[in-house]
């Protein structure tokens, strides 16, 4: 990097002159750039708070390249937030021995309550919980 001031500098404060970036191509002639390469532009850019077209002409950069790292590093950021995890409480009431064939009652929070008569049922009501499990 390039700190530049002196008499060409208007405003007397110095500015940082990004290099252009090594001119590396593959066959097909398009830019090659190294990992480490991509995430020193892109922390360059994060602290010039420049926009993107702008960034892209003075690094010579194509826009849409660059558009795009920027992209794939956004993605690949973890959001900083752990899943969401939700605790249910299972009581289990002494009751008198049930005889085979009684439903199963799952009482969910918010009064609704499931009776699961046969195994069929049990399917259906797995698939519910584990839709009521995912967020909105």
């Amino acid at each position: 990097m390039i700190i530049a001031s002196g008499s060409d500098n208007s405003s007397g404060v110095p500015t940082v002159v990004m290099p252009k970036v090594p001119a590396t191509t593959d066959t097909k002639g398009r830019l090659r750039v190294s990992r480490a390469q991509r995430r020193d532009l892109l922390a360059a850019l994060a602290r010039s708070g420049e926009s993107l077209p702008r960034f892209a002409r003075r690094t010579g950069l194509k826009y849409s390249t660059l558009a795009s790292w920027v992209q794939h590093s956004r993605r690949a950021k973890p959001s900083g937030r752990a899943p969401r995890l939700q605790l249910l409480e299972a009581v289990i009431e002494s009751a008198p021995v049930v005889a085979a064939g009684s439903p199963l009652v799952l009482q969910l929070p918010g009064g609704v309550r499931v009776e699961v008569a046969d195994e069929k049922q049990a399917v259906l009501a797995a698939a519910l919980m584990r839709a009521l499990t995912k967020p909105c």
